[in-house]
């Protein structure tokens, strides 16, 4: 059976009632990579937190679906635990926790009994892809995130997610606060990912588009999907902005 995350006619509000996403429709097959690109306060951070599960929104209307399976009202570790990730817009320090051991008992929350990996196998392992992704290891010596400039966060992410080999990941504005050499290193390493992997990419900008290479774009305004097309729509858009937008199904 083909993977797919399937987002039918999704509705979200905040706990104070206000609606954010009205009519959500989005079909992401693996090895997919989809864009979704808006404006602020169009939805787009809104709709990441939603897919993972975040308990500061309620869907009123509509499903989640990972591989056939329903996850509308599943809990965040249930959804990774079938194979979605979420990367954050900004990752949160969490002193006390060491990089190393929450990567470890992460990778080990999904192997069998007999197949987890011992402190030194996975400290191997860990030096092995951080060489290949090019994250210092004083960053996996160091506290969750902790001191972590803009760019070792998004570093971060990506090494979980290379470790983790999820089937879906929603990675949200991976490219904000980034310089360009910084820039040009997520979007490496996210072509470089060893493994199939559907990807939905939130970004505000078109910039990082110059170093991927996309399947799908959406632009999301207002919480609904006004447009979908190839990459060409992402040049289009950053010649003449969102504002002329108007709706129509895509």
């Amino acid at each position: 059976m083909m993977k797919k995350l399937v987002i039918d006619d999704l509705f979200a509000q905040t706990l104070e009632g206000k609606e954010i996403l009205k009519g959500i429709n989005l079909t992401i097959k693996q090895p997919e990579m989809h864009v979704v690109m808006g404006p602020n306060g169009g939805g787009k951070s809104t709709l990441a937190m939603v897919l993972m599960g975040h308990p500061g929104y309620k869907i009123t209307r509509g499903k989640i679906s990972l591989n056939g399976k329903d996850i509308t009202n599943l809990s965040p570790d249930k959804r990774a635990r079938l194979g979605l990730f979420l990367g954050f817009q900004y990752p949160v320090e969490v002193p006390g926790v060491n990089f190393s051991n929450f990567l470890r008992m992460a990778v080990n929350e999904e192997r069998k009994k007999g197949d987890k990996l011992s402190p030194i196998a996975f400290r191997n392992l860990l030096l092995d892809k951080a060489g290949q992704l090019s994250v210092s290891e004083d960053i996996v010596k160091r506290m969750l995130n902790e001191g972590f400039s803009g760019g070792e966060k998004k570093k971060a992410e990506i090494l979980q997610l290379a470790l983790l080999k999820p089937t879906f990941a929603v990675l949200d504005e991976p490219d904000s606060g980034l310089d360009v050499d910084a820039l040009k290193y997520i979007a490496k390493t996210i072509n470089s990912l060893d493994f199939p992997l559907g990807l939905l990419l939130i970004t505000h900008y078109q910039r990082i588009l110059h170093y991927l290479k996309p399947d799908f774009v959406h632009i999301l305004l207002n919480g609904k999907i006004v447009k979908s097309g190839k990459a060409v729509l992402a040049k289009q858009i950053e010649n003449s902005g969102y504002e002329h937008l108007k709706y129509e199904k895509p």
